[in-house]
């Protein structure tokens, strides 16, 4: 049960302090300006993988919990309450910000500002580069130690850094699903569900291929 209370607060801290600044930034004629936005995404994550990696790996990110079974780093018959613990913790941070700033129309969800296609390329190359570096540096399904808060979170700012402004650089569904089903605006959500969930089964895939003679050296030991 640790573990899914890590994940309901984890995945509340990401959606309250990010989409939090997002909306914050609006109310206040943009003096957190997108740079900030963008650093505070990446702050959170990885405050919250120091915080919390060590008791429930601090996923607080279904695509990442889906792509750590395909990779076998993570037992089947945890994903759904993991999902569901997500899925918690970002729908209060949003009913909370909600209640805060009753008058904001999105808070803080993720829109194109393009085409939706463009977005979901965005969003699928976004993730893949994401969790390419979240399953090189967790320990097993653990995102923990001392340098992997460092790069995930640095990962999450930079893209949030570039990407923002066209896609929201969401690359987490339910970091889009909380707000787009509190505010209403559930338009291309399937953008922002199916890109993020291929794009980390995409790097995978690629992991695997790059460590493929790692891993026949293991199994012939």
């Amino acid at each position: 049960m640790n573990k899914y209370i890590a994940e309901v607060l984890g995945t509340f801290a990401l959606v309250f302090c990010g989409t939090g600044a997002i909306v914050i930034n609006e109310q206040s004629g943009g003096v957190i300006t997108h740079v900030g936005v963008a650093i505070t995404f990446g702050l959170i994550v990885m405050a919250m993988i120091y915080a919390l990696g060590g008791i429930s790996g601090a996923h607080m990110n279904p695509a990442v919990t889906i792509a750590f079974t395909v990779a076998k780093r993570f037992p089947l018959k945890q994903v759904l309450p993991y999902i569901i613990s997500q899925t918690v913790g970002a729908i209060l941070a949003s009913l909370t910000l909600k209640y805060l700033f009753p008058s904001n129309q999105t808070l803080g969800a993720t829109l194109p500002a393009g085409s939706a296609i463009q977005s979901f390329v965005l969003e699928f190359i976004l993730t893949f580069f994401l969790m390419l570096v979240i399953i090189n540096v967790a320990t097993g399904s653990k995102e923990q130690g001392m340098f992997a808060g460092l790069a995930i979170g640095s990962t999450v700012l930079l893209e949030a850094m570039f990407a923002g402004p066209v896609s929201g650089a969401s690359m987490n569904p339910i970091r889009s699903i909380a707000p787009a089903l509190v505010s209403g605006h559930t338009e291309h959500l399937w953008v922002y569900i199916l890109a993020p969930i291929l794009g980390a089964l995409f790097a995978i895939s690629i992991f695997r291929v790059l460590h493929y003679k790692t891993q026949l050296d293991n199994q012939s030991k």
